[in-house]
């Protein structure tokens, strides 16, 4: 049987409790095992509504909750962060998806510049979509005085790009969820997230670090001086990962664990 709390958020939120047509068709694709945000067609995360009309990756709790964490306790208390006279902190989202992850930096940190960097065209689109939606915090109204009238000054930029072949320039934070489940794990995954989610955004090769190993080679090269990088990874690749960042000379880390106890993202200086 169709789980019953899926089928009445589905009602709530798609359809504002009033069952039609289109209702019981949802309805049917929940029971062949699409995800229900999916069906919905959208999802929230830190608070920003994340349309997934292109079928990104779904954002997950795992990554809502580090990033919650970076946001609270390191970007918050940056020197830069409230400082309305500073320079702008420049973040950098890697592998960005739906771009969830950058559009939270900009609801809560004001004082921030963004760059949305993914290499496939759907997941351009999406961020596209997804910071239209969440507008009103991806703008400054400035006031010029010289003939005191608004203008409005975009926050972000959005570049396609394979990790950094098309970044320029140098960040203070750099947040990356690269693909990491290793291919030769593929029967571990559900069912429903092999046949729905985009494979390219899930795998990362036969150990699942090809793209953490080409984005860490590279990643130091684009941080300020006392940057950070965030960098979400699969639980049991934290010994290799900590080979990685000796081998490409990083001084000073830290890993931290999700709220499943699980070591799942790591802090780079």
């Amino acid at each position: 049987m169709q789980n019953k709390k899926e089928v009445a958020w589905l009602l709530k939120e798609k359809y504002s409790g009033r069952p039609t047509k289109a209702f019981y068709r949802d309805i049917e694709r929940l029971k062949i095992g699409e995800p229900l945000d999916y069906v919905i067609g959208f999802t929230e995360f830190l608070g920003c509504r994340i349309n997934l009309s292109k079928k990104p990756l779904i954002p997950r709790p795992e990554t809502e909750f580090w990033v919650q964490k970076t946001i609270t306790h390191t970007l918050t208390n940056s020197s830069l962060s409230g400082c309305s006279g500073c320079k702008k902190i420049k973040v950098l989202d890697v592998f960005s998806g739906s771009g969830c992850i950058g559009i939270a930096v900009l609801k809560y940190i004001k004082n921030v510049n963004v760059v949305f960097a993914d290499n496939d065209k759907k997941c351009i689109e999406q961020t596209k979509i997804n910071l239209s939606l969440n507008s009103n915090s991806q703008t400054n109204l400035s006031l010029i005085r010289a003939n005191k009238r608004f203008v409005r000054k975009k926050r972000y930029v959005v570049v396609k790009s394979d990790v950094f072949s098309n970044i320029k320039g140098k960040f203070d934070y750099i947040f990356a969820n690269p693909p990491y489940i290793p291919k030769k794990n593929k029967n571990k995954v559900q069912k429903s997230v092999l046949k729905y989610e985009p494979e390219k955004a899930l795998f990362g090769g036969s150990d699942g670090l090809f793209y953490v190993k080409k984005f860490l080679k590279q990643a130091k090269d684009h941080l300020n001086k006392n940057g950070v990088i965030f960098m979400e990874f699969d639980p049991p690749q934290k010994k290799e990962i900590t080979k990685l960042l000796k081998k490409y000379k990083y001084s000073n880390w830290k890993f931290h664990k999700d709220q499943y106890n699980k070591w799942r993202w790591v802090g780079i200086r």
